[in-house]
């Protein structure tokens, strides 16, 4: 659930990066509810930057940097904020993929830390008598549980790269849990949609609806029993929530959902144990690569299919000179390469720990040659369109069953970090639904996620093996595609990442374009209206297109549309010159982002 609309404009924005930077883009040390931190879109300055959808996770990031820390430190800090500002986005009942660009060695490394399906399912996980689980019904409930992937996360990154211990990092966020933050109008919303199955958990509506009520603007909603939570990581490391009274509490809770006796509601259990959290890990794996325009573009490798996705989109795209494109003819390029790519994803990408994913040859120009000649510049494809086989690529072909894109809820979140060394972190993290599951686990403050909805419950196709299906210990397919650009000399240029489900990719594809071929600066090719073709028989516009003569010139070539009020909500950092930084967020989507760094240049 959003609130606002993105303000309508046409493609090309034309607003001045100096027109929005402000002295408000430095956050104070520490912030408090009574002291609330001025959400700013841009901000360019030294020593380090932030961007996220919130100011006081922003400020968290801010404070780690101001103090000694690296990129790496900085992004553990907001994240865990996030889990108190955006705890229907993300938490440490959640999971993500983590992006690090190493400024020393000049390298990317990864993190896939996607929750898992518990050891003991299987590919019936959400069928009652062969028949699916109603998706609403699987959603609010612990049979859409994953063992959660954000706490591990945060420990490998640290333990990698970090140089800060994670119970001074987790300070920040400690504090805010405990002294509380400011209901903005897009919390509110975002609670008011869910105000009916939180009532059904009593934990959650002790939580978020205090006092009966919705939360009011402008009020403080404190969270103390998160705080205490993030106090007893940050003493004993995040292996608490893996095994001990953590681990138990999160078990009890999916296996038996604690429903108000007064509901009638049946919640349906989940078959967590503690042997599935002791046997978590996350991976360090080598990122997607694909050479764009001379550059060199990062991303994340399977279980996600952010990365393989995007490069193929882009590899499509490489073709065609976007820079010297009409407003039409580069939208037109732009919805087919993702229409195309989508279809390759719903064939080819499930968790390579299960499934035989060809990520290289997904992820090469010849492939993506042999696809993007079905593209022309005067007919649409016909969705669903047919995936191509990547391991025997020929021209202009598309062989087999297509298969319908699946849901992902549209919650999540993403943040972008960079240091005074030129470190960057691109860090996307979520519970899956807004709301997650909608279940608190009792005395700990945190929400459980609903990743496990993101498995096909059935084959998408019956004709073609479908490889994202449950099964024991399996990560589910993921969109998230937290990316970093670096030039050819290794050197960072942009990072950015978003959430949105399935148009997480479309999004990143757009934004990157929209910079790095259209010429716009980092927060107008951000704030640029969207649109979101996932290989489906309509595209979504937002209404900046939905209201724009260019949606006639393209269905005039045979698109047809459909309107979404939101598509996506960035975060990104652009290095610049002589050490400075360039922080991009929202103008308004979510209620516009936060972008800080450490010394603003004014």
């Amino acid at each position: 659930m959003r609130l606002r609309r993105p303000v309508a404009r046409k493609l090309t924005v034309l607003a001045a990066v100096s027109a929005v930077v402000s002295v408000g883009a430095a956050a104070p040390p520490t912030s408090t509810a009574t002291d609330p931190v001025e959400k700013v879109p841009v901000a360019v300055g030294h020593g380090g930057a932030v961007a996220s959808v919130d100011p006081d996770a922003s400020a968290a990031g801010i404070e780690v940097l101001r103090k000694g820390g690296n990129a790496v430190d900085a992004a553990v800090a907001t994240a865990a904020a996030l889990g108190v500002t955006e705890p229907y986005s993300a938490g440490i009942g959640g999971g993500g993929y983590f992006v690090y660009y190493d400024a020393a060695s000049r390298r990317v490394h990864t993190i896939d830390g996607r929750e898992t399906a518990p050891l003991s399912a299987d590919d019936t996980l959400f069928l009652e008598n062969g028949t699916p689980v109603p998706f609403a019904e699987a959603v609010t409930s612990g049979l859409s549980v994953g063992t959660p992937g954000t706490p591990a996360t945060w420990g490998t990154a640290l333990r990698s790269w970090g140089s800060r211990p994670l119970a001074r990092l987790l300070k920040p966020a400690e504090r805010l849990a405990r002294d509380g933050f400011t209901v903005d109008a897009t919390f509110r919303a975002q609670t008011a949609a869910n105000e009916a199955r939180f009532r059904t958990f009593p934990a959650t509506a002790d939580l978020y609806l205090p006092g009966g009520r919705l939360p009011e603007v402008g009020s403080t909603l404190k969270n103390p029993d998160l705080a205490r939570t993030y106090a007893e990581l940050g003493r004993k490391g995040v292996g608490a929530l893996y095994k001990g009274d953590i681990a138990r509490d999160i078990v009890a809770t999916v296996n038996k959902p604690p429903v108000d006796p007064a509901s009638d509601y049946h919640a349906r259990p989940g078959d967590l144990t503690t042997a599935d959290l002791a046997a978590y890990r996350t991976k360090k794996q080598a990122p997607t690569k694909a050479s764009y325009r001379g550059l060199d573009v990062y991303g994340m490798a399977p279980s996600s299919s952010g990365g393989t996705t995007v490069a193929e989109a882009l590899n499509i795209l490489e073709r065609t000179d976007l820079s010297k494109a009409s407003d039409v003819r580069y939208l037109h390029r732009l919805i087919e390469a993702s229409r195309v790519s989508f279809a390759d994803r719903g064939r080819w990408v499930g968790d390579p720990a299960f499934e035989d994913v060809p990520t290289k040859e997904l992820l090469s120009q010849r492939y993506a040659d042999s696809r993007g000649c079905l593209i022309k510049d005067d007919a649409v494809l016909t969705s669903p369109v047919a995936p191509g086989d990547p391991r025997r690529p020929a021209a202009c072909s598309a062989g087999g069953t297509a298969a319908p894109t699946t849901y992902e809820g549209d919650s999540t979140t993403h943040l972008t970090v960079a240091d005074k060394w030129g470190n960057v972190v691109s860090y996307t993290l979520t519970i899956e639904q807004t709301g997650g599951s909608g279940i608190t686990v009792p005395g700990r403050g945190f929400l459980l996620n609903n990743e496990l909805t993101d498995f096909s419950f059935t084959p998408a196709s019956p004709a073609v093996h479908d490889p994202n299906l449950p099964g024991p210990g399996k990560r589910p397919r993921s969109s998230m595609s937290p990316t970093i650009v670096l030039d050819k000399h290794g050197r960072p240029v942009v990072a950015l990442g978003s959430p949105g489900g399935a148009t997480i990719i479309t999004t990143v594809l757009q934004t990157l374009t929209g910079f790095l071929d259209r010429g716009l600066p980092l927060v107008d090719a951000i704030a640029a209206p969207r649109a979101s073709q996932r290989n489906q028989t309509t595209t979504e516009l937002e209404p900046g297109l939905w209201n724009s003569p260019l949606k006639g010139r393209l269905e005039a070539i045979g698109h047809g549309f459909r309107q979404n009020p939101e598509i996506g909500a960035v975060a990104g950092v652009q290095r610049l010159p002589n050490g400075t930084w360039l922080a991009a967020a929202e103008t308004v989507r979510r209620g516009g982002g936060s972008a800080m760094v450490v010394h603003p240049t004014r």
